[in-house]
This record gives C-alpha cells, sequence and structure tokens, in this order.
C-alpha cells in the first residue's frame, strides 16, 4: 500500500504539471494560430471520446481547455484522488451510498460478483457501459453510481450540455440522478454521499474502471478521460466470466456505475 501510495503521489504532480502546461500551451497557440490549436485540441479530443459525441461540436468544449475553470476542476480531481484506497490486490472500499429512496447502503451489499461504475453526463460512454449490462447480465449484477459532477453549470461547464449545478445537498444529487435513470440504465441506481466517499476512496473523478474479486480490486483502469476504456472491461469479463465469481467496477465523471457478476 506504501508503494501504490508514493506512486499515486508521483503521478498527481505529474499530470498536474501536464494540465497547466496544457492550459498555457494551448492559450498561446490559440493567440499565434487559432486553427492550428483547433487541430491540436481535436486531436486530443479523439482521445476521450470527444469527437465522438454528436451532440457536442468543437465549439462547445473546445475553448473551455484554455479557461481557468478547466485548470481548477482538473486540480481538485487529483486532490480527491489522493485519498483513493482501491488499489489492485487490496479491498474494495466498502463505501456508503444511498438509494433513489433516500435509505442508506453501501457498495458491497449490491456486489455478487463484477462492479462497474459509470457516467451521466458522458452519455456515449454510458451507451457502451449499457451494452456491457446487455452482454453480461447472465453473469453478472449491474449497479450505477452518481457522483459529483465534473461538468457542472457553475463549474467547468460545456456549452449545450446538460444545466445541473455542483449538487449542495443529497436532494439535488438525486434529482440529478433522475436525469440519468430517464437513459433507462438497465440497473438500479444509487448516489454516492455528499462527503463524495466513494468518488475519493475509488479515485472515481472524473471517470474510471474497475474489476473486483472476493471483495479485492483485480483489475483497476487508468483514469479518464484517456483511461476510460470499456471494451478492457469487455475483455476483462469476457475471459473471466467462466471462472469465480468477479466484480468489475467503472468510474466516471458525474457518476458511478457497479456491477457484479453472479
Amino acid at each position: 500500500m506504501f508503494l501504490q501510495k508514493v506512486m499515486l503521489y508521483l503521478y498527481t504532480v505529474y499530470m498536474f504539471c501536464f494540465m497547466v502546461g496544457l492550459n498555457i500551451s494551448m492559450s498561446i497557440l490559440h493567440f499565434i494560430s487559432p486553427s492550428l490549436a483547433k487541430k491540436v485540441i481535436l486531436k486530443w479530443g479523439e482521445r476521450t471520446t470527444m469527437t465522438q459525441n454528436r451532440k457536442f461540436k468543437y465549439e462547445d468544449w473546445g475553448l473551455t481547455i484554455m479557461s481557468f475553470k478547466f485548470t481548477a476542476t482538473a486540480t481538485y480531481h487529483m486532490w480527491m484522488s489522493l485519498g483513493q484506497e482501491a488499489f489492485r490486490g487490496k479491498p474494495a472500499p466498502d463505501t456508503p451510498v444511498f438509494t433513489m429512496k433516500g435509505e442508506k447502503t453501501s457498495i458491497c451489499k449490491y456486489i455478487k460478483g463484477a462492479s462497474s461504475f459509470g457516467d451521466g453526463a458522458a452519455l456515449l460512454g454510458f451507451r457502451e457501459f449499457k451494452q456491457l449490462v446487455k452482454d453480461f447480465s447472465d453473469v453478472a449484477d449491474f449497479l450505477v453510481v452518481y457522483i459529483a459532477e465534473a461538468h457542472s453549470t457553475d463549474g467547468w461547464a460545456f456549452t449545450n450540455n446538460i444545466d445541473i449545478n455542483q449538487h449542495r445537498s443529497l436532494e439535488d444529487r438525486m434529482s440529478a440522478a433522475k436525469i440519468l435513470i430517464q437513459e433507462d440504465p438497465l440497473c438500479p441506481v444509487v448516489v454516492d454521499d455528499m462527503s463524495n466517499i466513494t468518488a475519493i476512496k475509488y479515485g472515481a473523478l472524473p471517470e474510471r474502471l474497475y474489476v473486483l474479486h472476493a471483495g479485492k480490486v483485480a483489475y483497476k483502469g487508468k483514469e479518464g478521460p484517456w483511461g476510460y476504456s470499456p471494451p478492457e472491461v469487455r475483455s476483462f469479463l469476457y475471459h473471466q466470466c467462466h471462472c469465480t465469481p468477479m466484480y468489475c467496477i467503472y468510474h466516471s465523471d458525474s457518476s458511478v456505475s457497479l456491477n457484479s457478476l453472479k
């Protein structure tokens, strides 16, 4: 655990420097050549699937990379990630969550095998998650855990996005989760505690994938948006579904989805 924590801190320092550098360099490049800056940002967007989301045009999100709120939000996510306790081979944190009826429960009460944490704002990724539910429902139970907003209207916002402010209360978070429910997640939905304990201990902001086995973390994906890869989870589940019970977890900004292998 100590070595993993040290590596986490070093990686966080690296990512902070990268994000600040990205913000400054894109601002300078945009001042010199807006067209070239757009080309570079769109190339970056390919890695985060932003260019695949037909809902958003470059003008909706591209220029936000050069904003202070982008750097502030990324820094906040990295700061929150320092509290994560979900490491490969270590026990999976049994963090508290709330049902849509306001009843308090916990992550592990929903896990029988695999868990996946998914996202309500990034509907492109959510569709991939839903396909996982369809394809592995015979071997896995799924749960969606809604966490803090990554692109809130009063934070790092995209134009033409859903109008949701940062949650000030559990009721706010549950109201936001109801928007996700309208997308028919094909599984139960719960929300993170207002202390954001699930997002913190799983390093879930802005998005991430996990697989749990026997109460421990068997697979830990890289944090999104670059490391967001449902195909990796699909491959892992495919190779493990005929073995002993597993847990697969997918984390993402705005919400978390969870599934468990039967």
